[in-house]
């Protein structure tokens, strides 16, 4: 999504303000020119927001209409953007909670007054909000694909946690075996034995078997964990909780290793969509992206070169940027912890790994942790600087190119060029 300010905004003919729910939304309406407020319900079924869009429609014509909604995504922001007179203005939780608390300090709610609120907010603090605008087809493809498989893999980190809960109760050996548990061979051997009991009980002929199938292929790895299987003991013998706890690992490992495999298609999903993005070589000239990072990246910035100005905005927007808090004599600058996190995690994820392939970046990662600096500090102090070179590049529409930043850099003789001690990285 991108947005636009009030000095390009059509003239709208009305202006509504909703509070949605999972059943209803409670609109409160006000006619352009008009001091009268009309309120109402929808219910959240596709028929009844078209009806009630229908007889904004023919009671407005084709003019525009303004309607501010507490989301920026979810159910109803997708029903409502499918319709052309309608523009919406997200408007924050937080910020319509701390309007609400300006008005009514005893922290009385309800519907009906909420949507007066976001109507409020809407026609006298319009100037402060941002109108939806949506991008272009295929990047909205890659941005949901994206976010999607983001979400698959939180999923799946949270399911090997539960897992791993589990196994140090009854069959801690396993950790130490594998280093990852979210391996088709771990799963597959889980579901197969749940304990170390009916482990033990497999031939090793079996085991070896097992193991070269799913593409184990070195001898002295595979006999030492054969090896192991055989002198390992049961770190509780009360069949009770065994038994209950293998149950619940084997469900675990089934669910972990059909979230790998979705995690994998949307993979393969993502390849085939950006490949054929205009704007994907400009992502994937970057040092480090790679094939998960570069459709992020792509995702973060966009297609429309209008929603950002400046690259400070984009630190700003995506939480790479510290805040800034003073009162008296007092200056805390602080890490930004209100901004969308995926977005912030993105770029820290991409300035860490390019520090293994880029020449300068290493090296001001070097100089910083040099000087005491945390790891984390200096990699976002490291996002800011690659989000300044990327900007200039996503608007100019050309890829990045190591050799020819190298070459800025030495024509003013940046200290990043100077030898520096090795550091850790």
């Amino acid at each position: 999504m991108s947005d636009t300010g009030v000095a390009s905004e059509p003239q709208f003919a009305a202006f509504v303000g909703m509070d949605w729910a999972d059943q209803k939304h409670v609109w409160c309406l006000e006619a352009a020119g008009s001091q009268q407020r009309e309120c109402g319900e929808v219910e959240h079924t596709p028929e009844a927001v078209e009806a009630w869009v229908g007889q904004l429609c023919q009671r407005f014509g084709s003019r525009p209409i303004a309607v501010a909604v507490e989301q920026s995504r979810g159910a109803l922001v997708f029903m409502l953007s499918k319709y052309e007179q309608l523009h919406i203005y997200p408007i924050h939780p937080k910020a319509a909670g701390q309007f609400r608390k300006v008005l009514y300090p005893s922290g009385a709610k309800d519907d009906p007054r909420d949507a007066d609120l976001l109507l409020d907010l809407l026609v006298q603090h319009r100037k402060h909000l941002r109108r939806l605008s949506p991008d272009t087809e295929p990047t909205r493809l890659v941005q949901n694909l994206v976010e999607e498989r983001h979400k698959l893999v939180n999923e799946k980190t949270r399911e090997t946690n539960r897992l791993t809960d589990k196994l140090k109760i009854y069959f801690p050996q396993i950790l130490d075996w594998f280093e990852r548990l979210d391996t088709a061979l771990v799963c597959g051997m889980l579901e197969r034995w749940p304990t170390l009991e009916e482990l033990q009980k497999a031939r090793p002929a079996t085991l070896r078997s097992f193991f070269l199938k799913h593409h184990c292929r070195k001898e002295e790895l595979i006999e030492s964990r054969i090896q192991a299987i055989r002198q390992a003991i049961p770190a509780i013998r009360d069949r009770a909780v065994v038994q209950a706890l293998a149950a619940g690992a084997g469900v675990l490992a089934q669910l972990i290793r059909t979230l790998r495999q979705g995690i994998d298609d949307l993979g393969g999903q993502i390849e085939k969509v950006v490949k054929s993005h205009p704007d994907f070589g400009i992502f994937d000239s970057l040092p480090g992206a790679g094939a998960v990072m570069a459709p992020r990246l792509l995702a973060a910035f966009g297609s429309q070169r209008e929603r950002f100005q400046t690259a400070a905005e984009i630190q700003s927007f995506t939480g790479i940027a510290p805040v800034t808090e003073r009162s008296g004599n007092t200056k805390w600058v602080h890490f930004r912890w209100a901004c969308p996190k995926f977005l912030r995690q993105t770029f820290h994820e991409w300035a860490g790994h390019s520090i293994m392939y880029s020449t300068w970046a290493r090296a001001y990662y070097q100089q910083q942790r040099g000087r005491g600096k945390s790891h984390h500090a200096v990699v976002r102090a490291l996002a800011c600087k690659w989000i300044r070179i990327v900007f200039r590049c996503w608007k100019d529409r050309v890829p990045y190119n190591e050799a020819v930043y190298l070459g800025a850099l030495a024509k003013r003789r940046s200290p990043l060029l100077l030898p520096v001690p090795p550091q850790i990285l």
